[in-house]
């Protein structure tokens, strides 16, 4: 099995070596190169083609977010962790957009950050579960979904294919209620409700219900912006759990 190929893009000389010395400890992984400003990883993302680039968020001149956009767009296989001092919502929801497959406070603790290079490397989105532990976030993603649906724009593939009901599924989905909460929400069968969420995981050509509500920020497809929900709305999201099951769900 080939190593994981890491380039660190930091502008803190200390912490970009700490982190080379952990992971040159880990016989998996591999730390091809180190950037100080956005310019140079990028050109060394391009010369290098690193599997999973470790992207600091705050930065002078040219914000972590525009480099880490930059490379997804020059070579979507590449893999983003972004990391950040503070764990802050609306640097969570630019990470998406700019198609990040993880959002790491700095405080991480090593074994954990090379656990989610070694996990972004095979493929998975970590920001998912981020963005779902915060129903909030989960329910201001869904604002936008609705938002531009009702708008009619047309500047992407995603919305042209989702009825209303199924934006108002979706919408129940981020809230964190179940198939049977859905079901008498909307005063119609737990039957039906299955049928629209295996409608929208096929025309999102996504696996589980988590997914189908992230897709489209991944993408930049959605918009910034909207009110946070009531705070009794969150304190029952809250209660009632995050808006993760697989395909329909039960």
């Amino acid at each position: 099995m080939e190593a994981i190929r890491v380039l660190i893009m930091d502008d803190h000389p200390i912490f970009r070596r700490g982190i080379r010395w952990i992971l040159d400890s880990a016989d998996d992984m591999v730390v091809v190169g180190e950037a100080e400003n956005g310019q140079e990883a990028i050109e060394l993302a391009d010369r290098l083609s690193p599997d999973v680039v470790l992207v600091d968020i705050n930065l002078p001149g040219m914000n972590g977010l525009e480099i880490a956009r930059v490379i997804k767009r020059r070579d979507p296989r590449i893999r983003i962790v972004v990391l950040s001092v503070h764990d802050d919502d609306e640097q969570l929801f630019n990470a998406i957009k700019v198609g990040a497959a993880a959002y790491q406070t700095k405080n991480i603790a090593p074994e954990a950050l090379m656990q989610v290079i070694r996990e972004v490397a095979g493929g998975a989105y970590l920001i998912n579960d981020t963005v779902m532990s915060k129903p909030h976030v989960a329910a201001r993603v869904l604002n936008q979904f609705r938002e531009l649906a009702a708008t009619g724009e047309e500047n992407s593939q995603l919305f042209a294919p989702l009825t209303s009901r199924e934006i108002e599924i979706l919408d129940c989905i981020a809230r964190g209620m179940s198939n049977r909460e859905i079901a008498s929400q909307l005063s119609i069968s737990g039957q039906t409700v299955k049928n629209h969420i295996t409608s929208i995981l096929s025309k999102l050509q996504v696996n589980d219900r988590t997914m189908a509500v992230i897709y489209a920020i991944q993408r930049g497809w959605i918009k910034m912006g909207g009110e946070k929900p009531p705070e009794g709305e969150g304190r029952a999201a809250r209660r009632r759990g995050g808006a993760t099951g697989s395909a329909a769900g039960d």
